[in-house]
Formats: C-alpha cells, structure tokens, sequence
C-alpha cells in the first residue's frame, strides 16, 4: 500500500472561521484544557480564538460576565474538592448500581475515607457495611466478576453509552483488560446496560429536477488505497424546537474520517459547498479526487459542480434512489443519529450544532473505533499509515 503525507508536518493548520467558533464553544463547556486535547490543539490556539472573538463584543459586560462566572467556579470547587477527588477515580460507577458503588468504596479505601466515598457515590454507609459483611469470603470467581464489572461499567460511560459489547471488548483491550465479547455482555447484563438502539432510515434526497447527473465513478467500491482518492458526501436533517437543522459532510473513504462538514437552517446548495471548501480546505486542495454524492439537487447545482471542477475534482454520483450506492455515509449518519440525537433534547439549533461538532471532531474522528480501519479510530488509522 502507498504512503502518502498530506501536508508538510511543519505547516501551520489552517481553521475555518466556523470551526473556531464551535471549538471555543466546546472549550467554553468543558475547559480550555480539554477541550484543546480533545481536538489535538495547543491550548495557546483556543486562547487566541477566545480573545479575538471577545473583541467584537462590548468589552465591559464580558469581562464582568467572565468574572462573576470564575468567582462562582472557585466557590463551587472549593466546596466539592473533596467529592471530585473521588469521581475522578470512580468514572461511571456513579450510574451504576449499588453493589457495583460499594466495590469501588471497598477497593479505594486506602485513598479515600468511606464517609467521603458514600457521600460523593450517593450510597449510604450502612448499606455499604451490610454489603462488606456479605462479602467477606466471596469465590474468586466472583471477585472477579465484581472487578470485570466495574471497568466495564466505566467503560461503556466513558463511551456515552454508545458502545455495545463488541466495541467494549476492544475498549477495554486497550486499557489491558482481557475479556472475551460474551463475558463483556453477560457483564453487561448483570449491570443492566444497553447501548443506544437504532431508528428507522429515512429518505431525505431531492431528485426530481432537470439537472444534469454525474456517472457513477465508485460502483459501490468504497474501498480507498490511499487519502484523498474517494471522498463521499451527503446531508441530513436534525430536529430541534427551533426546527430543522440541515448538516452536510465530506468522508474520506480511506479512513472513514469526516473532513468536511457544514451546518444550515436552510437546504441550500451553499450547504454542500461549505462542506466542501473545508474539506479541501482541510486536505490542502488535492486534485483529481474522486467526490461522490447522491443525484440531489444541491450536488447537481451549477454553484457546486462549478466549485468542483475549480479544484480539479472529478465529480461521482449514485444512482436514482439507491442509497446503498453511498452507504459510508448513511452509516455515519446512522451512528450520530443513534450515538449522540436519538433519546435527547434540542431546544434550541445551537444546542444541536454544538452536540453535533463534539460528535464529529471530538468522539467519531478521534475517539471512536473504526470496524474498517481494524478497530482504529480514524484520525489514528491515518496516523498509522502515513507515519
């Protein structure tokens, strides 16, 4: 297989204006610091974008606002320091349940006082004390069940409650827990987990116009030998409160990862073309790639197959009514819909941009276990290819 580097690694990354917006909007969540790890960025950077932006906005109401916000911070971890001490350690093991609580306190009492634990686990101590005497000559077997379920209660939190039993197997292999994929789903059993269930596909292409239509170039062969050789992309739409909320992305099919991506309150062919710049954008214009798509209106525009052959694109699209002939991406469609949309609520179109930027470039493209890259993620497989 090829080798091929897509940039200089001493070039500087270059970030669309829309994709700061939404890391600052991660970071403003979760924290500077994770925020930049998560995203493979210098926190430096996520500062820079902050003051920038803080710029254009009357400078005397945020700075006050920023203030009272960090002074209620520090009030707040002031007074739990003592619990967050403990779920930093216990992970999951909060939403578990308690028998699972109480072997996390009886392991951890060398680190922690058990008045502390109980507290910070929601269990009583006398209920802790009643389940200790029970377990005062517990079988190997079963000292070993209690320890498998408490990683694989970690775990499947950790995950979002998005993985089944097979994906945790391979999580927990790369923690250096060894379990085959029924003992992990009899643990899971035991625990009553079960990860998200899927939904019904729905068709959203429009296709009846008068357009003219690519050749289909790809055949159902989404195989790729090497980066930017196939692209393929497609849209959805996400309901909130507010209303549809329309998303467009760009996959590279060699590794699966979603390397353009662009989200609208409209259907509009500037959707698909803002999904596309940052693709090249982020791929650093490639040229002769092969960019699939269905037979949509938006693709079939005269904006989009104008932006295409500016780039040197060669343009591919499914046949009529076949979404099997662009299943990579109903499949990411799929994932999203079922891992991080399906079972909560939006309220708002932000609410959803935001949910819908941290699946993307947080947990799928740099977290998430790839069947089709070994069970690597896809910001990993490329990694692994291209080093």
């Amino acid at each position: 297989m090829t080798k091929q580097k897509t940039s200089n690694s001493k070039s500087r990354q270059r970030y669309s204006d829309e994709y700061k917006a939404e890391a600052l909007a991660l970071a403003q969540r979760i924290g500077v610091s994770d925020a930049a790890r998560q995203l493979g960025l210098h926190e430096s950077q996520l500062y820079n974008w902050r003051s920038k932006a803080r710029l254009a906005q009357d400078r005397g109401e945020t700075e006050q606002q920023l203030a009272q916000e960090n002074a209620r911070l520090k009030r707040q971890l002031a007074e739990q320091a003592e619990e967050l001490a403990v779920l930093k350690k216990a992970g999951g093991v909060l939403r578990q349940k308690c028998e699972v609580r109480y072997a996390f306190m009886h392991s951890h009492t060398s680190l922690f006082r058990v008045t502390c634990m109980a507290r910070a686990l929601q269990v009583s101590r006398s209920g802790y004390y009643v389940w200790l005497h029970r377990q005062k000559a517990p079988s190997l077997r079963r000292q070993r069940q209690q320890s498998l379920d408490i990683q694989v209660g970690a775990a499947f939190d950790k995950a979002k409650k998005r993985n089944g039993a097979p994906r945790l197997t391979k999580d927990l292999a790369q923690q250096g827990v060894q379990a085959n994929r029924k003992t992990v789903a009899r643990s899971m059993q035991r625990l009553g987990l079960r990860a998200k269930a899927a939904r019904k596909f729905k068709a959203t292409t429009h296709s009846r116009h008068s357009l003219p239509v690519a050749e289909n170039l790809l055949q159902q062969d989404f195989n790729a030998t090497e980066i930017n050789q196939k692209w393929a992309g497609d849209i959805t739409y996400l309901w909130t409160e507010e209303g549809w909320l329309y998303l467009a992305v760009v996959l590279d099919l060699f590794s699966r990862k979603v390397i353009g991506w662009a989200m609208s309150k409209r259907m509009k062919s500037e959707l698909v073309c803002d999904a596309l710049r940052m693709a090249l954008w982020r791929r650093r214009q490639p040229k002769g790639v092969i960019v699939h798509s269905d037979r949509g209106s938006q693709y079939c525009s005269e904006a989009y197959q104008t932006l295409i052959q500016a780039h040197g694109l060669r343009c591919s699209m499914s046949g009529k009514g076949n979404c099997y002939d662009n299943a990579c991406v109903e499949s990411f469609f799929h994932s999203l819909k079922v891992e991080a949309i399906h079972g909560e609520r939006y309220a708002t179109r932000q609410e959803m941009r935001e949910a819908v930027f941290e699946y993307i470039e947080v947990d799928y493209n740099r977290i998430r276990l790839h069947s089709a890259n070994g069970y690597l993620s896809p910001e990993s497989y490329e990694a692994s290819k291209v080093a």
